[in-house]
């Protein structure tokens, strides 16, 4: 869908005013009709088109014979079995004297600001100043989804501090793989801005637009950084869950091993008494419940001696006194006695 907007402003040119402006043509969620519209009447390559139609492009500026082209990667949205999945898209801009073209194959919330006038203190007047407002903005947004993200995760990090479910671990993946996505795009842009500063092909029309840009950078700057540490704290706690899952994994296992091989011994008294000889109290009518208790027995003997009690007793001593230490240390007899032993070493 094509959609043409004129954009006029007022200038202040010493004693009189001038009238300025350009031509604003918003190009989104194209079509074939849309693609070949745009190289026929506006003469965009087609080799252009096909980059923005790319969802791994890369920022970057080039020159053409007719016009200066930028490609500048924003924050886009997608529905899922798992709720809404945030990943990046090129934006496609066109500078064409008298005109400017954006181009991005699907919806942006920050071109949807831009078309309804959401957007206050942005340096619109110029060609030049909207480049720049879009960056802007989209710095702004990457910062806000970005601590969007980081709420999403606290959230989950409590559902799995009392259930460790799949759906849990699977919203965590979707998250680390968006901070992917942010951080890369994050990181294309800031190359794209350094180069503006310095680029012929871009020119500052004033002191306000620089001052715009250098701001511009800054944001991107501090997204970036919000992004590794986001990243960085979900690869930390990821390694955290995964460490406690396969702990309570071994401790079940050890728990079934104690159980198996402890039913080894009644198995084992149940076979004795099954051989087809003749065997001790084989006459004896109760002889059953005792074999039966001879077996339970064994079996609550061989867990007793598996579950290694004299480590837990140490475990428990070493806790005790280390809290009986502190618990001394800190009564204010001990206090006084320490004082006395330093006035008696100042004396002596």
């Amino acid at each position: 869908m094509i959609t043409i907007r004129e954009h006029n402003f007022e200038q202040l040119m010493g004693p009189q005013s001038v009238s300025s402006g350009y031509t604003w043509v918003d190009a989104r969620e194209l079509t074939r009709d849309d693609i070949t519209q745009l190289e026929e009447d506006y003469g965009i390559s087609s080799e252009l088109l096909a980059d923005v139609m790319d969802l791994d492009e890369q920022a970057r500026i080039e020159k053409e014979d007719e016009y200066v082209a930028l490609i500048v990667r924003l924050p886009a949205f997608a529905d899922d079995s798992h709720g809404i999945n945030q990943y990046c898209v090129p934006l496609g801009i066109v500078m064409i004297p008298g005109t400017i073209i954006t181009i991005c194959q699907s919806d942006s919330v920050i071109l949807e600001d831009f078309a309804r006038n959401r957007f206050r203190q942005y340096p619109v007047q110029t060609q030049e100043g909207f480049v720049i407002s879009l960056m802007g903005r989209a710095a702004m947004v990457f910062i806000r989804l970005l601590k969007y993200l980081n709420r999403q995760k606290n959230l989950i990090e409590e559902e799995l501090h009392r259930s460790v479910m799949n759906d849990e671990l699977i919203q965590l993946l979707s998250i680390q793989k968006s901070l992917v996505y942010f951080t890369t795009s994050l990181a294309t842009n800031e190359i794209l801005l350094e180069k503006l500063v310095r680029s012929p092909l871009f020119k500052v029309n004033n002191e306000e637009e620089r001052e715009f840009l250098e701001d511009v950078i800054i944001d991107n700057k501090q997204a970036i950084e919000m992004a590794n540490i986001y990243s960085s704290i979900l690869t930390g706690t990821m390694d955290a869950f995964a460490s406690v899952i396969s702990n309570n994994l071994s401790i079940i296992m050890r728990r079934l091993t104690i159980i198996s091989i402890a039913l080894m011994f009644p198995t084992f008294v149940v076979s004795f008494y099954g051989m087809n000889v003749t065997l001790p109290f084989a006459g004896n009518p109760f002889a059953v419940f005792g074999i039966l208790f001879l077996c339970l027995a064994s079996a609550f003997g061989g867990i007793w001696v598996l579950n290694d009690h004299r480590s837990k007793r140490r475990k428990r001593r070493t806790a005790e006194s280390s809290r009986k230490k502190k618990r001394i240390s800190r009564s204010p007899h001990s206090a006084k006695v320490s004082k006395r032993g330093k006035i008696k070493k100042e004396n002596d």
